[in-house]
């Protein structure tokens, strides 16, 4: 994929694609236009964690860990029956789709991470579409960085969990762990359940 065609598939991606939107047709009964819906800061967001690229990442990461997972098994299959050789080769390999994986995801949470916070307002940090542990380290080093600028707070959109499993929060329970950890006061921003604002000062 050429650099033009991923900036179309962005276009696409953000826009709608490129076929003219479907009129109407009328009928006997009229209805009032239905309001345009706003293309709303989370709509990006959402668009980001369904681009081809990034889902392709994470994908791919998956697979590594799964045969990460087996090779292991098998590892610890093959010590158990005194093999030892076997076990060796079976951890390397493991190790070696642990190094992939992490990679895959690493590159997935950059280039989302990227994406998501390119419109974003200073002291202000974009969370969507990273892993609990990738979220939590991008915080961290976010907070330490607000605090040597001077800044008095830093707001980090969490979500509310309603694309997560069981719809259920895992970003911002963590975070407010971590303020917890570095004794710093957290609360939920009361116009937006999904952003938590951390006081530095």
């Amino acid at each position: 994929m050429g650099f033009l065609d991923f900036l179309l598939s962005i276009y696409n991606a953000f826009c709608g694609g490129s076929s003219p939107p479907e009129v109407e047709k009328p009928t006997g009964e009229q209805r009032p236009p239905r309001p345009q819906q706003p293309h709303t800061y989370q709509d990006q967001n959402q668009a980001n964690q369904q681009n081809e690229h990034y889902t392709s990442l994470r994908a791919k990461a998956n697979q590594e860990g799964d045969a990460m997972a087996r090779c292991f098994q098998q590892s610890h299959e093959a010590y158990a029956r005194r093999e030892g050789a076997l076990a060796k080769e079976l951890s390397e390999k493991g190790k070696q789709h642990e190094r992939t994986m992490e990679a895959l995801n690493a590159e997935a949470s950059a280039w989302i991470f990227r994406e998501n916070n390119l419109d974003s307002k200073p002291g202000e940090l974009d969370l969507h579409g990273l892993y609990v542990k990738e979220a939590i380290s991008c915080s961290d080093k976010a907070i330490k960085e607000a605090r040597q600028r001077g800044d008095s707070q830093i707001r980090l959109i969490v979500g509310k969990g309603l694309h997560s499993d069981g719809h259920v929060a895992k970003i911002k329970p963590a975070l407010e762990n971590l303020m917890r950890q570095h004794n710093l006061p957290a609360e939920v921003d009361p116009q937006n359940a999904g952003v938590l604002i951390v006081q530095l000062a």
